[in-house]
């Protein structure tokens, strides 16, 4: 199979001239893609002398974006995303693609909580793992990884999920495991980020962002997991406060009434969007039956 490595940069020249070279060494045959956010340093140039193929954006539209650019370029059936900063070495590409050759769909490098920028970014992404686990129905070990191995054609069927943002990581990791693909994940060390370069993640508003991801790609795949927590809520809250306005007052009040019918409405809402979430897989059943149909002539 032929490998892509993909790596989305943005005024990263000085860890580049490091990265390329020894990502070249070890995998002489893969094709290399820098894709160049609209760097104002000589990220573009310090590419092309490195041996890789440069697709430039004209201004920054974010790492998402330029993900989605090096995936479109790409030629290889497998692709390697990793960040540019230097903080996942080099060689650490050939543990993740020796696992997705195993049979999985998509191998994520899972950091420790050694490997989290700051305190704060590691609880963050604590909860993030866990509440995406529950949404998905499988363990997260971590979901806002950029350094992942994944078969091309898979991870193009959710291109148009990917938002432009940092975000990506979650999208892809959310939709590969409500598809019924495959994901694997292998512990990996992160070095620290080479010094006069920063990270340009901010913790409130990626953060939110992060966390509308989830919600997003959540209603996408299982509407009631969000749905049905919420109309247990509104149909707890009416019930509770019915016996207690009956108890004190002897009556039934508007607001029992409100909450109940909102519970209702709510839990059918999410009834019907489950339903209709499950017409995204319509079309590859409809190809597999004109397979099978063929295959029977």
């Amino acid at each position: 199979m032929r490998i892509s490595v993909v790596l989305p940069a943005r005024n990263e020249a000085t860890s580049l001239l490091q990265l390329l070279p020894a990502i070249k060494g070890l995998l002489p045959e893969a094709e290399v893609i820098v894709v160049n956010d609209g760097s104002n340093d000589e990220t573009e140039s310090v590419a092309s002398r490195c041996g890789a193929r440069v697709f430039s954006n004209p201004y920054p539209q974010g790492n998402g974006a330029a993900v989605k650019v090096g995936a479109r370029r790409a030629t290889g059936d497998m692709l390697v995303f990793m960040d540019a900063d230097s903080q996942h070495p080099a060689e650490d590409i050939q543990r993740l693609i020796e696992k997705l050759e195993s049979g999985y769909d998509m191998v994520v490098g899972a950091r420790d909580g050694a490997g989290q920028a700051s305190r704060h970014r590691g609880f963050a992404n604590a909860f993030y793992n866990r509440l995406a686990s529950w949404m998905v129905g499988h363990k997260v070990r971590d979901l806002t990884s950029g350094f992942r191995a994944v078969r091309r054609d898979k991870f193009l069927e959710f291109l148009y999920l990917l938002p432009n943002g940092f975000s990506y990581p979650t999208t892809i990791t959310m939709a590969f495991f409500r598809a019924g693909y495959s994901v694997a994940y292998e512990p990996i060390a992160v070095q620290p980020r080479m010094q006069g370069t920063s990270s340009h993640i901010r913790l409130w508003r990626d953060g939110i962002r992060f966390l509308l991801i989830i919600f997003k790609i959540g209603t996408l795949y299982s509407p009631l997991k969000l749905f049905a927590p919420v109309a247990l809520a509104h149909a707890i809250i009416g019930l509770g406060y019915y016996a207690y306005s009956y108890l004190s007052f002897g009556r039934l009040s508007l607001a029992t009434i409100f909450m109940l019918t909102s519970s209702v409405t709510i839990f059918l809402i999410g009834l019907v969007s489950e339903q209709i979430t499950q017409l995204m897989y319509r079309p590859s059943e409809t190809k597999m039956g004109k397979s099978e149909q063929i295959g029977g002539l």
